[in-house]
């Protein structure tokens, strides 16, 4: 094991379903506070809004390479930042259940396969590899501001499940941040067309982090989304494929406490991503990537060029 001092961090970027895509159905992928920014995979997938009573099962995939050293809003030299790479797939299984129109729990529970290369105190590069599972996120979400489902509030807790004591990361690079955290969010949805074929939808997620251990405070984080998408594609009689774009916005706080790092966490920025969905009979797989195309970060940051999602649900 090799003691390291504090340093420029990784911020990420990313975009799982989120507790607000959970709420789009599963409303999965948690808004996991993580200096990673992973909280951005809340947002999006608008058509995993629930449509009525019933419930929902499904698995996200994500996957976020951060090895791009950023300051401000441009890149800048490798040799600023003494990590050099934090590579992640993230799974998450979870599950939603909408017990009438108005009302509904959801819970998911993500696994993270982490990969962190850094500079150690001798100078070296050596890379440090962890799976374990995340910090759970349990929700409720009320739909029953409109007759059509098409408004609901999301709320909850993120628990701190998740491993935040392995001896080779940081606090902020760490799977799980040792906090207790509030979420909030909203979706809303509407046609663009009289003939349906083209709808839009935003949503909004925050996560306030409220308890903390181990002296790491980890910044509060909003990810926000507004997308299109067509639904004029039909493959046969019992498939649809649906493409779709979505801007997402981010904006996190810096981290503080004694084991936090203010000077290097904390950012804005905004991803666009083109996706698709193809829905059969009651299963729905879902895509997109999301690259950059705005990013501030505070001090120096590893961010990824893109994020990729999958996700795999089954309504019931």
């Amino acid at each position: 094991m090799f003691n390291r001092p504090r340093r420029p961090r990784g911020a990420a970027f990313g975009g799982p379903l989120t507790a607000a895509a959970l709420a789009l159905a599963m409303i999965p992928n948690a808004a996991w506070a993580c200096a990673c920014g992973c909280g951005v995979f809340d947002v999006g997938t608008s058509s995993m809004f629930p449509s009525g009573a019933g419930g929902m099962a499904f698995v996200e995939y994500d996957y976020m390479n951060q090895n791009r050293n950023w300051s401000g809003s441009s890149s800048a030299p490798a040799a600023n930042n003494s990590d050099k790479k934090i590579e992640t797939s993230f799974v998450t299984a979870g599950a939603q259940y909408m017990i009438n129109r108005d009302w509904g729990v959801m819970a998911e529970i993500p696994y993270w396969d982490r990969n962190f290369t850094t500079t150690t105190d001798a100078g070296n590069i050596a890379s440090f590899q962890h799976s374990s599972i995340g910090d759970v996120r349990l929700m409720g979400m009320y739909t029953g501001l409109s007759a059509d489902m098409s408004t609901g509030i999301l709320f909850g807790a993120k628990l701190p499940t998740g491993d935040y004591t392995y001896p080779n990361f940081d606090r902020d690079t760490e799977i799980g941040t040792g906090s207790t955290d509030t979420l909030l969010g909203a979706y809303h949805m509407g046609a663009l067309t009289t003939d349906g074929a083209w709808d839009w939808f935003g949503q909004v997620m925050w996560d306030q982090p409220v308890l903390f251990r181990g002296g790491y405070h980890p910044g509060a984080e909003t990810d926000a989304a507004v997308g299109v998408y067509y639904n004029g594609w039909t493959l046969g009689s019992n498939a649809k494929i649906a493409p779709l774009l979505q801007l997402i916005g981010s904006y996190r706080s810096p981290d503080n406490g004694p084991a936090g790092d203010p000077f290097n966490t904390g950012y804005s920025r905004v991803l666009i991503a083109p996706g698709v969905e193809l829905d059969v009979g009651a299963a729905k797989i879902y895509a997109d990537v999301e690259p950059p195309i705005y990013q501030d970060m505070r001090g120096n940051q590893l961010v990824a060029q893109e994020l990729v999602k999958v996700i795999v649900s089954y309504g019931f």
